[in-house]
């Protein structure tokens, strides 16, 4: 291997060829790779979705839902099952396995669904099963708003669709805030009767004159001709004309007794944008492309077209994913080159000049050669390959400052450039590829991290292992190539002796080494000679800390709290509200919202359509607000409660405010399901929860549940037996229901300036929309005419709840946010749950917590199994390179000193415990810690096991020589995520710094434990490694010992007993030397007069006089 490797670094020319073709590829690659603001992830979801009109939620559930969950329950890879049972409409979220074939469980999904069809109801639609695609929501959104008619303000909406549909990076447009035209027929009752006309007259006739005529053709004997007969209504004049009755020369006309209009459909809900009426764009980007070039892609569009359309029309771009994108891009890319200088720094104070521009180049080498490894993959750039770049940066330098500074000191030694760097590379490739294995190995396990929070942060460490593993190739072949052209040829004599001093065995002096260098080892040679006292001292100081903070704990969170960028007012309210009650009641907040400062646009919506996350299930519409970029606002908490302030008096509604979560969605504070078989069970349970949540718990907010909401909707109750007297049925009187309603549809047409078909709706007018005019109506029979209130009956009946089942069991929802900080939640739940265990509950009532809640507990046993993974595997590499227990011992001893400084650092800065990011960082710094130890002991052990030094003597030269690069290594890293983790982004481009900012937010917590946990265990390892390695050598040194001085004190006693009577001898001692590998193991008999011992060099000299 060794002279495999000293070959390719003697073909300097192949290899900077090599190096030049990939670092090109690398820069290609980074210029045409897609970016993206989050990783594409296949979302492990499938959506089974049936309809039926008129069903009740009850009924649904019976008739639509359990077929459906009975056929689908034992789906392969099947991880939970939710149903929802609405009026009219069933559906079935199933969640698999992220890890699961998205097309085969769509195959899987749609063959049960095709088995439980047949037992459902005969006038169910038939089932659709979804598969759900992050993809498809909007990448960015193009609003249109202003003081202009529905008609003009749609057409220019149409005409910006259609442009940005061409576009080649776009998948789909979709359109939100525009209205369906129809084509109405509005009937005038009074005119009906002075022509003694109904209204089903005016259905047949419409329909017996709208019709494709399939005429055929005709053989004439002379040719043959095709016959058309126009037969379809091409235009609303057509049916303005359009014959209804003939009474002698008289013909009677729709225009006689009805109104024609081609309008739009009722509003049922309304969009409005910054105070206008708007017609909202969201523009889905098709899967691999681009997210930036296709928001500038957008714009151009937008702006091209706009220039000939209204001044009054404007336009505004909301929840553009590419401005987040292009500010993490930023950030993180300015995080690089923040660290990329104080690396240089460093290396410069500590190397010189040439040292440092040579580690230096190993930064863009590593990271092109990484950029074109993720093309070959088939990746995308998104923040999480960005921060795997920030998180590198310190890292992937280490290999090159070890080879480096061996190579320089080799130089110093007197020995030519290219040898010293192939002398390098052949020593430190052991101790380099163990450094980053450990650190691999660390990262390794973080790849099996289940659901989707694994998914989306899996991206973290393949592109650390990219890195890392690209790191290695640079410091073992192109770096040393490069270093025996670019390093220095000559050192003084004075750089000589001191290299040559910490080299050589026999002139190694503690005494003469200068600087930090000789405090430090003169400091080390006393501890080592203590090793008891001193390792109870270090341990002990770590068993302090974790003592404390087990004692005053900052508290727990799932995720760090992040500055929202993005915020929605979910406005609640109960009753029975009409579109233009809701859209009324919205515009009295919006009026409100517009007010406050720091809000850059908003988007009124019905319903939670457009939230940026999960709203109460009362909510009858919300306010979509985009703030300001954060360096030109004041804090969002402080506008969200100017909100509150502004809105709190506004009668009928309530505010609650839900900021954008940054990262996995969690939900409220607190969040749980009540979970029962016996659904009558549950609305109780859930009554008493939430009171004891809203007036008990304390320190609540926002509180929601799921409970059916109060109103009452009206029945048409039909007398069939009174109805089928008269030849009558439901098909037959439920027409006229629909007159007062939304009107009855008789048929559709295709104007000419229009691509869609129009409907045509037979109403009555808006003043005769009302129970009395239906009592009103008049129906022809068998019998002549009868009203129509003679078969029909109203009853008012509670509002209709939905019913949820999970896993086929009903449930209800409780969910509440907590004021105070964010580690209050997890205190709040642990009330909440000591609170549930001391109440009676119904038999079968089970309660669990979702939300943060349970993301942390997951997270928390993953993590223990990640860290117990990368513990054994390190285990394993360690072994294999020391083929030591001990020295294995003593190497992953560090990872316990790591786990005290991030301790000591949350208790420091007071940040609270995140289940993911200190969670990964705590992971992380397993492999990272391990790497000094490693470096010690690999010199340790060429120095004792091969050279034969004496181990108190090696392991003080191991010190000597290693501690440059360690704290090289150490400071490089923890540089490279200081930025991050005090919130620090400098812009070199524009000249401006940026404290505090949300893009930068997402890794505070991970970077300030990887920083506070290698700065302590770096610490340590320099102290309680050297003195663990020495330890057994100078117990069993002091063991010998005092087993020679009690065994010479035996004979001297023994001599003296059995000495009486004779003649005395001279004086001799007898001195056991130990057994040591630069010493002869034999007894000395000497004259003990004068004999005087003194230490030199670790080494124990004995004589007649002092040794000088």
């Amino acid at each position: 291997m060794m002279n495999a490797l000293e070959a390719l670094l003697r073909l300097p020319k192949l290899v900077l060829t090599i190096m030049a073709l990939m670092v090109v590829a690398g820069i290609s690659a980074y210029l045409t790779l897609p970016k993206e603001s989050q990783p594409a992830i296949d979302v492990p979801y499938l959506y089974v979705s049936v309809n039926q009109t008129g069903i009740s939620p009850a009924d649904a559930d019976r008739l639509l839902v359990s077929p459906l969950e009975t056929e689908l329950q034992d789906l392969p890879g099947l991880v939970s099952m939710r149903s929802t049972s609405t009026t009219g409409h069933a559906s079935v979220m199933l969640e698999f396995d992220i890890n699961f074939n998205k097309d085969q469980a769509l195959s899987d999904a749609k063959d049960r669904v095709d088995r439980a069809a047949p037992q459902l109801p005969a006038d169910a639609d038939d089932p659709t099963v979804s598969e759900i695609n992050i993809s498809e929501f909007g990448s960015v959104t193009v609003a249109l708003y202003g003081a202009l008619p529905d008609r003009a303000l749609y057409r220019y909406a149409d005409q910006l669709r259609d442009a940005i549909q061409a576009l080649p990076t776009v998948l789909d447009v979709d359109v939100s805030g525009d209205r369906e035209e129809v084509l109405e027929v509005i009937v005038d009752l009074l005119k009906l009767e002075s022509y003694n006309l109904t209204t089903n007259e005016l259905f047949d006739a419409l329909a017996r004159n709208n019709l494709v005529v399939p005429a055929g053709r005709l053989d004439t004997g002379q040719g043959r001709f095709a016959i058309e007969v126009p037969g379809l209504i091409e235009s609303a004049d057509d049916v303005f004309n359009l014959p209804i009755k003939t009474d002698g020369e008289t013909v009677v006309t729709f225009s006689d007794v009805a109104t024609i209009q081609r309008t739009f459909k009722d509003a049922e809900v309304y969009t409005r944008v910054n105070g206008e009426p708007a017609v909202v764009l969201a523009v889905n980007k098709r899967l691999g492309a681009n997210i930036i070039d296709l928001s500038n892609a957008v714009r151009a569009t937008t702006e091209t077209l706009s220039a000939d359309w209204p001044q009054a029309l404007q336009t505004s771009y909301i929840l553009d994913q590419a401005v987040f994108a292009q500010d993490m891009f930023t950030s993180l890319q300015n995080s690089v080159l923040t660290a990329i200088a104080l690396v240089l720094i460093v290396t410069v104070a500590l190397l010189g000049l040439r040292p440092a521009l040579l580690i230096g180049s190993a930064i863009p080498i590593t990271f092109m050669i990484g950029f074109l490894f993720l093309q070959l993959m088939g990746m995308t750039i998104n923040m999480m390959i960005m921060f795997g770049l920030v998180l590198t940066v310190g890292m992937l330098v280490d290999g090159a400052i070890v080879v480096t500074e061996y190579a320089e000191r080799k130089i110093a030694e007197g020995l030519d450039r290219r040898d010293a760097f192939i002398a390098a590379a052949r020593a430190m490739f052991w101790p380099i590829l163990a450094s980053t294995a450990t650190t691999l190995a660390a990262f390794m396990p973080l790849l099996l991290w289940p659901g989707i929070i694994g998914k989306f942060m899996s991206y973290l460490p393949i592109m650390v292992i990219v890195t890392l593993s690209a790191s290695f190739i640079v410091a073992m072949v192109f770096l040393p190539v490069i270093g025996a052209f670019t390093a220095r040829r000559k050192v003084s004599a004075e750089e000589r002796a001191a290299a040559t001093m910490i080299s050589g065995g026999q002139d190694f002096d503690p005494r003469r080494l200068r600087g930090l260098m000789g405090v430090y080892v003169r400091i080390l040679s006393g501890l080592v000679r203590h090793p008891l006292i001193t390792l109870i001292a270090g341990f002990g100081l770590i068993g302090v800390i974790f003592f404390a903070y087990a004692n005053n704990p900052t508290g727990i969170i799932a995720f760090p709290e992040i500055e929202p960028e993005y915020a929605t007012v979910a406005v609640t309210g109960r009753g029975n509200y009409s579109p233009v009650q809701i859209r009324d009641l919205l515009i009295e907040v919006e009026e409100q919202v517009l007010q406050v400062e720091g809000i850059r646009d908003t988007v009124l919506n019905f319903g939670s359509t457009g939230a940026v996350a999960s709203v109460p299930p009362d909510t009858i519409g919300n306010l979509q607000l985009e703030l300001l970029p954060y360096r030109d606002r004041r804090k969002a908490e402080d506008i969200f409660a100017e909100i509150r302030e502004r809105t709190a008096g506004i009668a009928g509604v309530t505010v609650q405010m839900v900021g954008a979560e940054a990262g996995p969605p969690a939900g409220k504070a607190i969040n749980m399901r009540v979970v029962s078989r016996d659904y009558a069970e549950l609305t109780p349970t859930v009554t008493r929860l939430r009171d004891y949540i809203e007036n008990e718990l304390g320190d609540t907010i926002d509180i929601e549940d799921t409970r059916p909401l109060p109103g009452i909707d009206w029945q048409i109750g039909i007398d069939r037996e009174m109805a089928g007297r008269f030849g009558l049925g439901v098909r037959e009187l439920s027409p006229y229901v629909q007159l007062v309603t939304s009107g009855v549809q008789i048929g559709t047409y295709r104007p000419t300036d229009a691509t869609d078909e129009l409907e045509i709706r037979v109403r009555l007018p808006r003043e005769q929309r009302t129970f009395d005019a239906l009592d009103s109506l008049n129906i022809i029979t068998q019998n002549g005419l009868v009203p129509v209130s003679n078969f029909i009956t109203r009853t008012p009946v509670p509002k209709v709840a939905d019913i949820r089942r999970w896993d086929g069991e009903y449930f209800m929802s409780v969910a509440a946010n907590v004021t105070g900080d964010a580690t209050m939640g997890s205190v709040k739940v642990e009330e909440l749950r000591a609170w549930l265990e001391t109440q009676d509950w119904p038999n079968g009532v089970r309660f669990d917590f979702a939300g943060a809640d349970e993301q942390t507990n997951e997270t928390n046993a993953f993590m223990a199994q990640a860290g117990t993974g990368a513990i054994f595997l390190m285990f394993l590499i360690l072994l294999a390179m020391f083929n030591s227990f001990y020295q294995v011992f003593i190497t992953l001893s560090t990872v316990v000193m790591s786990i005290a400084g991030v301790l000591l650092g949350m208790m420091i800065t007071g940040q609270p415990f995140s289940a993911i990011m200190t969670g990964i960082g705590i992971v992380s710094l397993a492999g990272i810690v391990v790497n000094n130890a490693i470096v010690l002991l690999d010199t340790y052990n060429q120095m004792h096991r091969k050279e034969g030094i004496e181990p108190v003597t090696a392991i003080l030269m191991t010190a000597a020589q290693r501690i440059r690069p360690v704290i090289m290594t150490t400071t490089t890293t923890v540089f490279g995520l200081i930025p991050m983790a005090i919130g620090v982004g400098i812009d070199f481009f524009s000249r401006t710094v940026e404290i505090g900012g949300p893009s930068g937010a997402w890794w505070t917590y991970l970077a300030t434990a990887l920083v506070s946990g290698l700065i302590f265990s770096t610490l340590l390892t320099l102290v309680l490694v050297p003195v663990m390695v020495a330890a057994p050598h100078i117990w069993w040194r002091q063991i010998r010992a005092i087993a020679a001085f009690l065994a010479g004190l035996a004979g001297t006693i023994a001599r003296a007993l059995g000495g009486l009577g004779r003649a005395p001898q001279p004086a001799t001692a007898s001195i056991a030397l130990p057994d040591m590998p630069d010493s002869a193991s034999r007894y000395i008999n000497a004259d003990r007069t004068g004999l005087v011992e003194t230490e030199r060099n670790g080494v124990i000299v004995v004589s007649r006089q002092a040794a000088e």
